[in-house]
């Protein structure tokens, strides 16, 4: 990892920070501190949705958690499955988008896998959210205990690519899918749906994992909570930025540090 691309988001050009429309984030130990949502974390959230920002996680979380989050979180749309599909607001109504490349009724064939990476890696399991999946499968390794160490992770996660399957690796799953797609190529058609022109310039990222880092290539303005160093060795493209605070207390932080930078006004 190139850790001298990294800068301290304190280091933001005020110019730049003035440009940022749009705040996109991962949930898992981005927004979260050890699985929790904390207080302060969505206070964050309303205070930016306030201030004009449009919000919108990125995350590997299945379908059934981004129903909830699009209807009760502050929040104008969601990339759920790792990219699979999102739900945004078009006006006061719900819509949404699945990704063109996703597969079609995959259920078989991911049955298919969990059988396959079972059989190579013994003490894999799947995430106790799978039920509520469509595209993908997700297997726990660092969610619930027995923790599993991160070599068992990329083990399940190389045995899902031999099979032909794409397989991102978060802080706490890895997720497997059939399909040509990822977070990024979602969150450009739906930056372009909620009306984004310049994307690089008016978009904000922040993350933690490897799973972000088609993200932390692409904009300009990526961010990783301080927890994102733990996976320094795994970066190929590492966020330009660093906040200090892990999880959730980072990305707080990062909201209070752009507020501030615009005269805690916002847009």
């Amino acid at each position: 990892m190139d850790n001298a691309r990294m800068r301290s988001f304190a280091q933001l050009e005020i110019e730049r920070a003035a440009a940022i429309r749009y705040v996109l984030f991962d949930i898992d130990d981005t927004i979260t501190v050890r699985g929790k949502l904390t207080s302060e974390t969505y206070s964050a959230m309303w205070k930016l949705h306030e201030a004009g920002y449009t919000l919108c996680p990125v995350t590997g979380r299945p379908a059934g958690w981004c129903d909830m989050m699009i209807r009760q979180w502050p929040i104008d749309g969601i990339i759920c499955e790792n990219g699979a599909f999102a739900w945004y607001y078009e006006g006061r109504a719900i819509k949404r988008m699945i990704h063109p490349n996703a597969a079609k009724n995959p259920r078989e064939a991911l049955y298919d896998l969990f059988e396959r990476v079972k059989k190579a890696v013994p003490e894999a399991r799947l995430a106790h959210d799978q039920f509520e999946r469509i595209y993908d499968i997700a297997f726990d390794f660092d969610e619930d205990e027995p923790k599993l160490p991160l070599e068992t992770a990329k083990r399940i996660k190389a045995e899902c690519e031999d099979a032909g399957a794409m397989a991102k690796l978060s802080s706490i799953h890895v997720n497997a899918y059939f399909g040509d797609y990822d977070k990024l190529s979602m969150a450009k058609l739906l930056l372009a749906k909620l009306g984004a022109e310049d994307m690089k310039a008016s978009a904000l990222f922040f993350g933690d994992s490897p799973n972000d880092e088609p993200m932390f290539e692409f904009f300009p303005l990526s961010c990783g909570v301080e927890n994102a160093l733990d996976f320094r060795d795994e970066f190929k493209f590492p966020p330009a930025y660093i906040v200090r605070g892990r999880g959730g207390q980072g990305f707080a932080r990062g909201a209070d540090i752009l507020m501030d930078m615009v005269g805690g006004v916002g847009i």
